[in-house]
């Protein structure tokens, strides 16, 4: 049984997923803000792969993407911070990036390095399914779970695709934007998850837009799990001892 797998193995708990960019406000900030993420209440770590152009992301995700590419925050880099995470936490580590990038390093040995440090699992939003079985067929072999996402505005085609090819869970945008959009959870939102339902079996998780307690408890009563990150990023900018990620954090898991 995968890590990711375990996450889910109790479906009487909500998973937490947190999600961080990785060298945002540097390495060395990302290094302790993990653990203290895992120690609060997460079970899943996403780690964003900084990239010039990412296309899925709101302007708190993308500010701190830039800054940590300024700062010579590559994938290599990334890949290294992993391995130390790896040593330090138990938890899934999921690499959330842009095809571009790992294209650019090469598939196989992307997904061999990615194996080597401990990554459990890739999220990539510009990478549909029509175009992703060279990666999930490599990504198996490494032991490494390719998670698909669905929008609201999906048909049930798509529902279906992503049913059968997405590993470890299915990520569902729970509106149509960007993340961190500041936009309340839409009303149709526990429709959209029990349509998905009806397709799988597999664990589902809501991202995009949860930034507090409350919406946390709505998204539970429907799914198996959320996914935080532009909420953590503004409060580690707000905050640099983390006091204040660590109680919201905190806050999320009693809210779950």
């Amino acid at each position: 049984m995968s890590r990711i797998e375990r996450v889910f193995k109790d479906r009487n708990r909500k998973a937490l997923i947190g999600y961080v960019t990785v060298g945002y406000p540097n390495v060395e900030a990302t290094l302790k803000i993990v653990p203290a993420l895992v120690e609060n209440g997460c079970d899943i770590i996403e780690l964003g792969i900084p990239f010039s152009d990412p296309l899925a992301d709101g302007p708190i995700i993308q500010k701190s993407s830039f800054e940590a590419l300024q700062k010579g925050v590559t994938p290599e880099k990334c890949l290294e911070v992993a391995r130390t995470l790896r040593r330090q936490v138990d938890v899934p580590l999921i690499f959330m990036g842009y095809y571009n990038p790992i294209l650019h390093y090469g598939l196989e040995p992307f997904c061999r390095d990615c194996g080597a440090a401990g990554i459990d699992g890739f999220i990539i939003p510009d990478l549909p399914p029509e175009e992703g079985s060279d990666l999930e067929k490599i990504a198996r072999r490494h032991g490494i779970d390719l998670i698909y996402l669905l929008a609201p505005t999906s048909n049930d085609e798509r529902i279906g695709i992503v049913a059968e090819r997405s590993r470890g869970f299915i990520y569902l945008v729970s509106l149509t934007g960007v993340t961190g959009s500041g936009a309340d959870l839409p009303p149709e939102l526990e429709d959209f998850v029990n349509r998905v339902r009806k397709k799988t079996t597999k664990p589902l998780c809501v991202g995009f837009g949860i930034a507090t307690p409350e919406q946390a408890r709505r998204v539970a009563q429907v799914a198996d799990g959320i996914i935080v990150g532009s909420r953590i990023i503004k409060l580690i900018e707000e905050d640099p001892t983390l006091a204040r990620m660590k109680s919201f954090v905190k806050s999320l898991r009693s809210a779950l």
